[in-house]
């Protein structure tokens, strides 16, 4: 059995601004460093884990580079991928023989009610991601790369907005949940305990590890796909529109449609990618 665990920050108990980063770092990638080494731990106490022969984390959150790599010392079978610009963003290296994937410290998309540091990819270029009309937030955009490779998402940690966002009939209510925070604004939160964050998390991975995989159904996008994008300015729109395929809706939104979930996935980044450019 392999496992992907793909880690962001604003979900991460512990943490409620990007300013936090700047002002201290280390503190941060503490509170991402123990919660991950909590799930490892976890891992190595489930009765699976003769079972789990690889356990693959992606850094994925802004440049790639807030998790030390001191923690592939947990276990040999801990691969860290680190650094970035990268293929498939958030989700690098997946392919259809790991058994699962987790989320670690994910959080709303934007503009959720009381989301901590609520976003979609990016919190200055996107005002808004629609797959087949649907809102999507990372988590689904994520789940559904997952579930085009057969590979369901079973675990999810992050604040209580996403998980009220992931309980909806169209999105992954059966998901385990471990809800390490609730938003009082986008940058204030109230973080639950490191004791029972880390005691709701070992149980979650326990419990997780001992069903299989198939009791998880995969959450999958119907072809054809149809990707809107809706910037916060004219400019990014502008500079979206450049690539090949693209329609232009109004001022700020564009589209863009593919039969091939993966090419959709590729295609979001590098439309965020050029929103960039257009400083």
């Amino acid at each position: 059995m392999k496992i992907y665990i793909s880690i962001d920050m604003e979900g991460m108990p512990g943490t409620f601004n990007w300013a936090q980063e700047k002002k201290d770092r280390r503190a941060v990638q503490n509170c991402i460093f123990d919660h991950v080494k909590t799930v490892i731990e976890a891992i190595r106490q489930s009765p699976r884990d003769n079972d789990i022969t690889e356990i693959v984390i992606a850094d994925s959150h802004a440049a790639g580079d807030n998790l030390p790599y001191e923690i592939t010392a947990l276990d040999e079978r801990v691969a860290l991928i680190s650094g970035g610009p990268r293929p498939y963003y958030m989700m690098p290296v997946l392919s259809a023989d790991y058994d699962r994937v987790f989320f670690l410290g994910y959080h709303a998309g934007t503009g959720a009610l009381h989301g901590n540091m609520d976003h979609t990819y990016s919190s200055s270029r996107i005002q808004r991601i629609n797959i087949n009309g649907r809102a999507m937030n990372e988590t689904l955009i994520n789940a559904a790369y997952a579930g085009y490779l057969g590979i369901p998402v079973t675990l999810v940690t992050g604040d209580l907005a996403l998980q009220q966002e992931l309980a909806l009939s169209d999105a992954m209510p059966w998901v385990d949940f471990v809800t390490t925070k609730e938003a009082t604004a986008k940058f204030a939160a109230k973080n639950f305990s490191q004791t029972l964050v880390r005691r709701q998390t070992t149980a979650a991975v326990g419990m997780n590890l001992a069903r299989p995989r198939d009791d998880f159904p995969l959450y999958r996008v119907t072809a054809p796909i149809t990707l809107t994008i809706e910037f916060r300015c004219t400019s990014m729109a502008d500079m979206a529109a450049i690539m090949p395929g693209v329609k232009r809706l109004d001022g700020r939104t564009v589209e863009y449609s593919h039969a091939d979930y993966a090419v959709i996935f590729e295609a979001i980044m590098a439309l965020v990618i050029l929103a960039y450019s257009s400083d």
